[in-house]
C-alpha cells in the first residue's frame, strides 16, 4: 500500500463517499486489470461544510472491453448534435492530453456512469459520457497531508 495515499473503498449499498461532480480527470491510466482516474479535487461533506481533496478514483478488476466514452459534436442543450462512441482503451489513446470535467456521476452496482464536458486544447467544449465497468472494488484515494481535515 502507498504510505501516501489514504484509501477509502465505496460501498455500493452505501450512499457515497466523495462527490465528484465538478472535478475533472486529469490522467487516465490502465494497468492489472485497474482503472485509475488521476482527479484534481474530490469532494466531501462533513460538519455542514464542503471539503475539497485531491486524488485518485480506482476501479479494481475493471474489464476496458466492457468500458466506452461517448463523445457529441458539441455540447448537449446547443441545439442538434451527434455523437461517436469509442472503446475506452482508444479514448485513452487518442485523447491522452484532454480533461474530462464530471457534472453528473451514477452508480449501480458494477457500473458507473460520469457524464460531463471534454476539454482539448484547440478544440470547442463538448459533451462526453463514460461508461466503466469493473468487478472488483472502487476506491477513492486521497493524497497524504490531507488527512487532518479528513479525521483519519
Amino acid at each position: 500500500m502507498d504510505k501516501n495515499i489514504n484509501k477509502f473503498i465505496y460501498d455500493r449499498h452505501s450512499n457515497i463517499i466523495f462527490s465528484l461532480n465538478g472535478s475533472r480527470v486529469k490522467e487516465f491510466k490502465f494497468h492489472n486489470k485497474m482503472l485509475t482516474l488521476r482527479l484534481d479535487t474530490l469532494f466531501r461533506y462533513i460538519d455542514n461544510e464542503e471539503r475539497e481533496y485531491t486524488g485518485e478514483v480506482c476501479f479494481k478488476d475493471c474489464d476496458l472491453s466492457l468500458c466506452s466514452m461517448l463523445i457529441f459534436n458539441k455540447t448537449l442543450g446547443k441545439g442538434r448534435f451527434t455523437g461517436n462512441s469509442i472503446s475506452l482503451k482508444e479514448f485513452m489513446e487518442v485523447h491522452k492530453n484532454s480533461e474530462f470535467e464530471i457534472i453528473t456521476e451514477g452508480y449501480f452496482q458494477n457500473s458507473t456512469t460520469y457524464s460531463g464536458w471534454l476539454w482539448e486544447d484547440g478544440k470547442n467544449t463538448v459533451s462526453a459520457i463514460m461508461y466503466i465497468w469493473n468487478s472488483g472494488d472502487m476506491e477513492y484515494c486521497v493524497y497524504k497531508g490531507e488527512e487532518d481535515i479528513l479525521g483519519v
